[in-house]
């Protein structure tokens, strides 16, 4: 993982970034349900940025419109979901409390409401989307967040997300 911090006019909060390894040690998914490639600019329980190239390979493309390959809808709102995950436990790893031998991973919660979603632009095998993600108010066991996806400058997707800050049973 990487640290770098912002300009001393701004704040003094770090950013981090994440490589796909460092995704892995912080998220339960794997493949082919892993959304995203790596994540930067993170400020732990506030907000991050993510990368998720988009493949031909994909396991979705067999059957979404073969003969004119889509990335779903969902599977783009997965990817954002995934990124404020990290965002949600970089607040846990960056800590200067020691984790001990807990698992970050089951920490992450689940998606509980996606609100004004909107698609405007399809996402095809060569894409490459950058994901936003800036978590709003916890609302007891929820959170806010507002994410978006863009394909260079396009815009391809946003909306607001509310998710579970927990696991249970």
């Amino acid at each position: 993982m990487t640290v770098t911090s912002e300009a001393p006019a701004r704040s003094a909060k770090k950013k981090f970034a994440y490589s796909c390894d460092d995704i892995k040690r912080m998220l339960p998914h794997r493949w082919p349900m892993l959304m995203i490639d790596r994540a930067y600019d993170v400020v732990p329980g506030v907000s991050g940025r993510g990368v998720k190239s988009v493949s031909v390979n994909e396991p979705f493309f067999a059957g979404h419109y073969p003969d004119h390959s889509i990335m779903p809808g969902v599977m783009i709102v997965e990817a954002m979901a995934q990124l404020v995950a990290v965002v949600y436990v970089a607040e846990m790893i960056e800590s200067p409390e020691p984790l001990g031998d807990a698992d970050p991973s089951a920490s992450v919660g689940y998606l509980g409401s996606i609100s004004s979603m909107k698609f405007s632009r399809l996402v095809v095998p060569g894409d490459q989307l950058t994901l936003d993600a800036k978590l709003g108010q916890r609302l007891g066991g929820l959170r806010q967040v507002s994410v978006r996806a863009s394909v260079g400058n396009e815009l391809a997707a946003a909306g607001s997300l509310i998710v579970t800050t927990g696991r249970k049973g």
